[in-house]
C-alpha cells in the first residue's frame, strides 16, 4: 500500500514548539537544513517514514463545516503545492498552527519537523507529499569508542530514538479537493493527547474506503450479534458464536458484499435483519460513513477483525471449546443428578 524506497527528502526543516498552556513558545529555524551526509539522510528517512509501512487505513483532511478550505492544513499545504507559498512560510505557518492547538497541559513540546518529499508510492500511485513530525520523548543513548588500548564510554543525555516516532503525518498530493490522501501516526496512549494530534492540528477522518467500511461493518455486527439480539431472541452463547462464524464467513469468501445477500446468507431471518438494519443506519449516521447497498471486500480488513471475533465457550474455568461452525452438533443441556449445564458435541474423528 505505501512504499517509500524511491521517496527522497528535498527539503528538510526544524522548528522547535512548545506547550501554549505552560508558558512554553515556539523557534523557527530561519533556513532549510543542508542535508550532505548520504547515512543520515538514510536514517532520517527511516525514521519519518517507516513507521508508515504497516498502515492501511487512509485519512482526509476535513472540516466540521464541510468547507474544506477552512481547514489549517489543507489551506497550507494546498498553497504551497500550488506554488503560492514557499517552504520556510509553511513550516511557520504549521508550527504556528501546532502552537494554537497544543492547549492541554500535558502536551508535551518537542521539535517540529516539516519535509518536502518526492517519489512516495500509496496505493500503486507516485505523488509529492508533506511530512509532519514531531519528536517528543527522549531517551539516553551509551556511545562506545575505542582510545589507546582500552574503550570510551560516552553517553547522551536527551537523544532521539529513530525506531520511534512519537507523531507524524503524510499529506499526498493527490485527490486535493477531497481532502487529499493522508497517512496519520499517533503513539499516544493518553485521549487527551491523542485528539489533539488528529482532530486540533489536523482535522482528519478515516477515508470511507472498502478498507474501512469492511472493519467498520464486522465490528458493527459484533455489537449486534452480541448486544442487539437479546430482547427480540432467547439466543445461547453458540447460537451467538455461530452468527458471528457464519458472518465471517462470508467475507472471506466473497470480494463484494451485497447487502440483501448478506442478510439470507447469513442472519437468515427477517425480523433479525430488519434488526441489524436499524443498528446499522445508526453507526451510519453517528459516523458519518454510510456503507451502502455494496462495497469492495477487504482481506485486510477482515484479517484484522478475525482477531477480536471469540468463538470460544468458557466453561467455570475448566473447559474452554471452540466452535468453528456446525453449530447443529452442539447441544447445550441440564444435569438433574449433578446440578450443573453440560455441552455435548458430537464429531467423527478424533486428531
Amino acid at each position: 500500500m505505501f512504499y517509500h524506497t524511491d521517496a527522497t527528502i528535498e527539503q528538510l526543516a526544524i522548528h522547535r514548539v512548545g506547550n501554549k498552556q505552560n508558558d512554553e513558545f515556539y523557534v523557527f529555524s530561519e533556513s532549510p537544513i543542508v542535508l550532505e551526509d548520504e547515512l543520515l539522510a538514510t536514517l532520517l528517512m527511516h525514521y519519518f517514514l517507516s513507521p508508515f509501512a504497516k498502515l492501511n487505513e487512509v485519512y482526509r483532511l476535513y472540516h466540521s463545516s464541510e468547507t474544506l478550505a477552512l481547514n489549517e492544513i489543507y489551506h497550507f499545504c494546498k498553497s504551497f503545492f500550488e506554488g503560492e507559498l514557499d517552504f520556510q512560510a509553511l513550516g511557520q505557518q504549521i508550527g504556528k498552527h501546532l502552537f494554537e492547538a497544543s492547549n492541554h497541559p500535558n502536551i508535551k513540546g518537542g521539535e517540529l519537523y516539516v519535509v518536502q518529499l518526492r517519489d512516495v508510492q500509496l496505493e500503486g500511485e507516485v505523488h509529492d507529499a508533506i511530512g509532519i513530525f514531531k519528536s517528543e520523548t527522549k531517551e539516553p543513548f551509551l556511545k562506545v569508542s575505542p582510545a589507546q588500548g582500552m574503550f570510551h564510554l560516552a553517553y547522551e543525555q536527551e537523544a532521539i530514538n529513530i525506531n520511534k516516532l512519537d507523531k507524524g503525518c503524510l499529506i499526498i498530493n493527490t485527490e486535493s479537493d477531497q481532502g487529499y490522501k493522508v497517512l496519520v501516526v499517533d503513539q499516544t496512549n493518553r485521549q487527551q493527547e491523542a485528539v489533539y494530534w488528529k482532530d486540533d492540528f489536523l482535522g482528519v477522518r478515516v477515508r470511507n474506503d472498502g478498507f474501512n467500511k469492511t472493519g467498520n461493518f464486522l465490528k458493527v455486527y459484533k455489537q449486534f450479534v452480541n448486544e442487539g439480539l437479546d430482547d427480540a431472541f432467547e439466543l445461547e452463547r453458540t447460537d451467538k458464536i455461530d452468527l458471528l462464524n457464519r458472518s465471517m464467513d462470508y467475507f472471506k469468501e466473497h470480494e463484494t458484499f451485497k447487502k440483501q445477500e448478506f442478510e439470507e446468507e447469513v442472519l437468515g431471518n427477517p425480523k433479525a435483519a430488519t434488526l441489524f438494519d436499524s443498528y446499522r443506519q445508526q453507526f451510519e449516521t453517528d459516523y458519518e460513513s454510510p456503507f451502502g447497498e455494496q462495497f469492495d471486500i477487504s482481506s485486510g480488513a477482515v484479517k484484522k477483525a478475525q482477531a477480536t471475533y471469540k468463538s470460544v465457550l468458557k466453561l467455570d474455568k475448566n473447559f474452554h471449546i471452540y466452535v468453528h461452525g456446525k453449530r447443529e452438533y452442539i447441544e447445550k443441556g441440564y444435569d438433574d443428578e449433578k446440578g450443573m449445564n453440560y455441552y455435548k458435541v458430537y464429531f467423527k474423528e478424533e486428531h
